[in-house]
C-alpha cells in the first residue's frame, strides 16, 4: 500500500532535486542539465551584488511575518469571541460568513481590486471624486500596496486559522470553564487563564509550520494583485514572483534556480532553529 505513496514522492520530490545543479551552471538550452557551462557560485554572487537579493528577501520576510502576526492575532480573537457565542444560528452564519472569502479564487480577488482601485473607474476613486477629494493612483503608489496586501492576505485566510483554533476551543473540556464559574471568574479570567493557555499548542505547531514557509511568499497573490507592474515592484517583488519573471521573461533559469535554493535553505535554517528555540521553552509546543 505504501509503493503508490513512495513513488509518487520519488518522481514528484526527490528526482526533480537532480535540477539543483541549474543554480551552478550558465544554463543553454542546446547543452542541457550536465552539459551546460558550470559557474559556481556566480549566480548566487550575481543576486548579491546586484542587491536584488537583500530587497527580495526583506520584502519576502517582511510579508511573511506581517501575515503570521496579524493572522494568528485575529483568528484567536474571532475564534473566541464564537466560542462565547451561544444563539445556534447566529454562531453558524457568523462562522460561514468569515469562511467563505477562503474559497474566493486569487483571480476573482484580483477583479476585486482592480474594481476597487482603478484610477479612472474605480469604487474608491468613484467615491472620493463624490467628496470633491483627488483621486488617488493606486497602481502607481508602491507603498500603499504594503498595506493592501496584507489586507487582502488577512480577508482571505484568517477564517480557515479561525476554524482550527475554534476546533482547539471546542475540544477544551467544560470541567475547567465549570470550575472557574463557580470560583467566581468572570468572562475574561476564563478567556485569560484557561482559553488561550490550552490554545498554545496549536498556536506553535501553526507557528512552526508558517515559519517553514517564511521564505515562500503568496505567489499566487502577488502576481494577480501587482502582475508585471514595474512601478510597484519596490515594495511587492518577492522571491517567488521574481523566479517566475526569471524564467517567463528571460529564461535564465540557473538565476532562477538559484534564488529558489537559496529561498529553500533559509527557510530550512529558519525552522530549525525556531523548533530548537520552541524546544528549549517547552518540549511539548515542539514539532520534533
Amino acid at each position: 500500500m505504501l509503493v503508490p505513496t513512495l513513488l509518487f514522492f520519488l518522481i514528484n520530490s526527490y528526482i526533480p532535486m537532480v535540477g539543483i545543479y541549474f543554480a551552478f551552471t550558465r544554463f543553454d538550452f542546446n547543452g542541457g542539465l550536465f552539459g551546460s557551462q558550470f559557474i559556481g557560485l556566480e549566480n548566487f554572487s550575481f543576486l548579491w551584488k546586484s542587491g536584488k537579493l537583500v530587497e527580495l528577501t526583506l520584502n519576502t520576510i517582511g510579508y511573511n511575518l506581517a501575515f503570521i502576526f496579524f493572522k494568528n492575532i485575529l483568528a484567536i480573537l474571532f475564534a473566541v469571541l464564537l466560542s462565547e457565542i451561544h444563539g445556534k444560528w447566529f454562531k453558524k452564519i457568523t462562522q460561514s460568513v468569515l469562511f467563505l472569502p477562503y474559497f474566493v479564487s486569487f483571480v476573482l480577488l484580483s477583479a476585486i481590486s482592480y474594481n476597487m482601485f482603478n484610477y479612472e473607474t474605480g469604487f474608491v476613486n468613484t467615491m472620493l471624486k463624490s467628496f470633491d477629494i483627488a483621486p488617488v493612483n493606486f497602481y502607481n503608489t508602491p507603498w500603499i500596496w504594503i498595506f493592501l496586501l496584507i489586507a487582502f492576505y488577512l480577508w482571505k485566510q484568517i477564517g480557515y486559522s479561525m476554524v482550527i483554533y475554534l476546533a482547539s476551543i471546542t475540544g477544551i473540556s467544560d470541567e475547567y470553564y465549570e470550575a472557574a464559574r463557580i470560583d467566581g471568574a468572570t468572562i475574561l479570567q476564563r478567556i485569560r487563564y484557561i482559553t488561550i493557555p490550552m490554545l498554545m499548542p496549536a498556536f506553535f505547531l501553526l507557528l512552526l509550520f508558517s515559519i517553514g514557509s517564511i521564505m515562500k511568499g503568496q505567489f499566487d497573490l502577488f502576481y494577480q494583485l501587482i502582475g508585471n507592474n514595474g512601478l510597484l515592484f519596490s515594495t511587492t517583488d518577492i522571491i517567488d514572483t521574481y523566479v517566475f519573471r526569471s524564467l517567463k521573461e528571460t529564461f535564465d533559469i540557473g538565476m532562477a534556480t538559484a534564488a529558489g535554493l537559496y529561498q529553500s535553505l533559509f527557510g530550512f535554517i529558519l525552522i530549525l532553529t525556531v523548533n530548537y528555540l520552541i524546544k528549549k521553552s517547552n518540549e511539548d509546543y515542539a514539532l520534533f
